[in-house]
């Protein structure tokens, strides 16, 4: 694949993530499972965050550990970014949090945004930007750009599942942002919603229509 995108395949993963494409499926399940599958995603993720060398003095002797050496922003896309933050933030319990809201013209199926709050020092941090489906791309790349404009450069993007037209899209638009991802699926609907997919992920975690 041309592009930064690294697919996080684990069979606890895919057991959950089959799971949960599943129409019949209940709200429950469906975010039970997703923050687990978020918690799982993590630590590939975060496995190459810069880190420093620090001295510790346990209740025995004193010895060498480490350190991240930047603060982590986990910055979700509302309101599906929301389900995976709420499995993330239970390994990164330290990390600040920002939003970005973003919503769908269903007629021209382009983003629109109706609200940002980041948190200080987002220039200086690693920054994790949030959202379920990477569909068209437009809107993760929208909330990228957003993240830039407020001073962001160390950014990654974080879905569950994605499909080439979105991938494309985003990656030519943000080529210096790696993408993270569950899975690929094939193709783009003519609404616009990913097949296989899952839905509408917002709506299934949140148990609405």
């Amino acid at each position: 694949m041309p592009y930064d995108v690294t697919v996080i395949e684990h069979p606890l993963i895919d057991a959950l993530l089959t799971q949960i494409r599943r129409a019949e499926t209940k709200s429950g399940t469906f975010r039970r499972n997703l923050h687990t599958i978020s918690r799982l995603m993590s630590f590939e993720v975060t496995r190459d965050l810069p880190c420093r060398d620090i001295e510790v003095t346990t209740p025995l002797a004193t010895t060498q550990g480490s350190e991240l050496i930047r603060d982590v922003v986990m910055i979700p896309i509302l309101r599906a970014g929301t389900g995976m933050l709420n499995g993330i933030i239970d390994i990164l319990p330290e990390a600040k949090i920002g939003h970005i809201g973003m919503v769908r013209d269903e007629t021209t199926c382009l983003p629109r945004n109706y609200y940002c709050n980041l948190p200080e020092g987002i220039d200086d941090s690693d920054v994790l930007l949030i959202d379920p489906m990477l569909a068209t791309g437009h809107s993760s790349a929208a909330a990228a750009a957003q993240l830039k404009a407020h001073g962001a450069k160390n950014i990654r993007f974080v879905c569950l599942v994605a499909c080439p037209e979105g991938i494309k899209y985003f990656c030519e638009e943000h080529p210096d942002i790696p993408v993270y991802t569950a899975a690929i699926d094939k193709e783009l609907d003519e609404n616009s919603y990913i097949i296989p997919g899952l839905g509408d992920a917002g709506d299934r975690y949140f148990d609405t229509e």
